[in-house]
């Protein structure tokens, strides 16, 4: 371990928000980069900007990217500089970070991201969502194409 790494720092101990500058993640275009913030506990990261690929990914892993104002995320920076505890308050129902002086900050997140990540979901949930239909629709094509059902012998 590396106690001069920034996140090994004693302030930083069990932080779950992670503050970061814009275009976050590029150059990281795999899911390990997304797999290793939850790893550590991160659960959010806030940004002016995400790399696409990274900001799919988070999604689809489960890390809530948020996008706010590079004027916002400089004060969030300042306030960390001065080496109090920057606590803040990350609510995807109402799509708002509260800030420690209380002030609530809007974000928005596409409708479908935000309802599979309040549910939990991840590609293979969305698809078990959807278990009935897919069940009828078999059903209704092994009606229209049956010879693709038939057992083949060779």
């Amino acid at each position: 371990q590396q106690p001069d790494f920034e996140l090994n720092r004693p302030q930083f101990k069990n932080a779950s928000v992670l503050v970061a500058r814009k275009n976050f993640g590029n150059g990281s275009s795999r899911e390990h980069a997304v797999w290793a913030l939850c790893q550590f506990g991160i659960q959010c990261v806030i940004a002016p900007s995400f790399a696409d690929i990274f900001k799919n990914n988070a999604f689809k892993s489960g890390l809530l990217p948020v996008e706010l104002s590079e004027a916002v995320v400089d004060q969030l920076f300042d306030h960390v500089i001065t080496g109090k505890p920057l606590n803040l308050s990350v609510d995807l129902n109402n799509e708002e970070v509260r800030l420690p002086s209380g002030e609530a900050i809007p974000f928005s997140v596409d409708p479908f991201r935000r309802q599979c990540l309040l549910k939990g979901l991840d590609d293979i949930g969305i698809t078990l969502e959807r278990v009935d239909a897919i069940a009828a629709f078999e059903d209704k094509h092994r009606g229209v194409q049956p010879w693709l059902f038939n057992e083949v012998v060779v």
